[in-house]
Formats: C-alpha cells, sequence, structure tokens
C-alpha cells in the first residue's frame, strides 16, 4: 500500500460509516441531515465507491452539465417524483439551491422510508468550484 492510501481509505470507511450511524435512531423526519462537502463526495469516487447522484436542479441547467452518473429529478418535481430515486444504493442528493432546500428534499425523501441518503453540502457550485469532472 502506498503512504497516504491507507489515510484515504480510512477516511473514506469513516465517511460511510459516519453517515449509516447517523441515520440510526433518527427515523420518521427527524431534523439531521447527513451531508458531505464536493471533497469528500470526490474522494468517494476516487476509492471507488458506487453513489448515485440526484440532480434537483431545473432540467435545463442539468442539460449544461451535472456530475458524472447524475439522473434529472428536479426540485420542483420531486413530490411526484420521487419514486424515481432508488431506495438502495448510496443516493447523493445535490442541487445549486440554497441548503434550506436541498435539506427540505432530503427530509422529504426520509418522510418517504429513504434511508440510504446523503447529500453534498455545497452542490453542484462546490463541485464545479474544484474542478471536478462534469458530464454534458
Amino acid at each position: 500500500m502506498r503512504p497516504g492510501r491507507g489515510w484515504l481509505m480510512l477516511t473514506v470507511l469513516w465517511g460511510v460509516l459516519a453517515a449509516l450511524s447517523a441515520n440510526a435512531g433518527h427515523e420518521g423526519g427527524a431534523g439531521y441531515v447527513v451531508g458531505f462537502p464536493a471533497e469528500h463526495v470526490k474522494r468517494l469516487l476516487d476509492a471507488g465507491a458506487r453513489l448515485i447522484f440526484i440532480d434537483l436542479r431545473p432540467v435545463e441547467e442539468f442539460g449544461q452539465g451535472r456530475l458524472p452518473g447524475a439522473r434529472s429529478v428536479p426540485l420542483q418535481e420531486l413530490h411526484r417524483r420521487y419514486a424515481e430515486v432508488p431506495r438502495t444504493g448510496h443516493v447523493i442528493l445535490y442541487c445549486a439551491c440554497p441548503a434550506a432546500e436541498v435539506e427540505g428534499a432530503y427530509r422529504f425523501l426520509r418522510d418517504q422510508s429513504y434511508r440510504n441518503l446523503s447529500l453534498m453540502e455545497d452542490g453542484f457550485p462546490g463541485w464545479v468550484k474544484h474542478g471536478y469532472p462534469l458530464e454534458r
């Protein structure tokens, strides 16, 4: 193992475990929201984690660029399209909206019995700011 790689794997493992344990005991729409900055999400991807990105931005913005493999479920359509969000795998929600809006989407999905969610705290702008890859 190369120097530094062990630290990366421990960090990734800690993040995943933190997300899972943070959800324990917070069932039924509790106020707790599990979120990670873009840097952490990128480290998870680089370590081989299979993440499912749900882009909550309007379709027009999604079409201009998105995280790799992201699926579009615009925030304004979430209440009628939430069944398109997978119930298995690690789902990461993101948008380019105020934190309260993406947190509201997170809580709505938790109220629909989703337990596999996190959000990207700094959203699409944070991802772009770091120069991480986009699909077009």
